[in-house]
């Protein structure tokens, strides 16, 4: 007599073995395996912000005065030890109601700092937010496990190891002229977070600044081995042209 799996169709077996594979929730288990540590990555917006040609109620960097003038947060993402990371773990579509409580936190903390809409894992083209949760958020399991949690985790390390502060007291300030050695901001995080930090350029100007940490968000070196910033880069102080400045372009 044939084996059982003889007598299957080749089509109904593909289908069979992709409905043991799919969980309830749409996510395609042992497709990815579970990340090894979190980097919360953080923008400057002095250095992002100047690239800004025209504004949109989106685009943090057109609100004027209120403008944001310290570190904002990119996003908390999972990653592997090997370089590479996850994204788009499984089918959990963003939903703002969740994160009603967080919205003015957010906002502040955690805005967009351009006018196009973001590409979605699931929904489409949507908010920055949107963004983050659906790549980075779905893949933080089981240490996050669902879409408040991941805001309000990423917004609580990111008062706790509040970097512009750091920097400020060690002296490196918002500047269009000054510029500071890297290896001195580098140092300035080091020792008050006891973890070196991955630093980002456009050209010579800091444009993110990554924190790394294992599983339980005690601090842990990141791993890269070399920068994009030269020896001495600079923060950028931006003044806001003002969402006047572009009546027609605004969303």
């Amino acid at each position: 007599m044939a084996s059982l799996s003889a007598q299957i169709p080749p089509c109904l077996a593909l289908m069979m073995a992709a409905c043991l594979m799919i969980g309830i929730n749409g996510s395609i288990d042992g497709a990815q395996r579970e990340f090894d540590y979190f980097a919360l990555s953080l923008q400057w917006p002095g250095t992002i912000c100047h690239k800004t040609r025209h504004c949109c109620s989106s685009n943090a960097c057109c609100r004027g005065s209120n403008s944001p003038t310290e570190f904002t947060i990119h996003g908390l993402w999972p990653d592997y030890n090997d370089g590479t990371w996850p994204s788009c773990c499984y089918r959990s579509q963003f939903d703002v109601k969740e994160i009603s409580t967080l919205l003015d936190a957010l906002e502040k903390y955690w805005p967009s700092l351009y006018c196009g809409k973001s590409s979605t894992c699931f929904s489409g083209k949507g908010l920055f937010w949107a963004h983050e949760w659906e790549k980075h958020g779905t893949c933080s399991s089981p240490v996050i496990r669902d879409e408040y949690s991941y805001f309000i985790t990423t917004l609580n390390v990111y008062f706790k190891y509040n970097v512009t502060k750091i920097l400020n007291e060690a002296g490196y300030v918002p500047s269009n002229s000054e510029r500071y050695p890297l290896g001195g901001i580098v140092s300035a995080i080091e020792n008050s977070f006891r973890a070196t930090p991955e630093v980002i350029c456009s050209k010579e100007a800091v444009e993110e600044i990554r924190l790394c940490f294992f599983k339980d968000f005690k601090p842990r070196n990141c791993l890269a081995s070399k920068t994009s910033c030269p020896k001495y880069v600079s923060l950028p102080a931006y003044v806001s042209m003002g969402r006047e400045a572009s009546e027609s372009e605004m969303a």
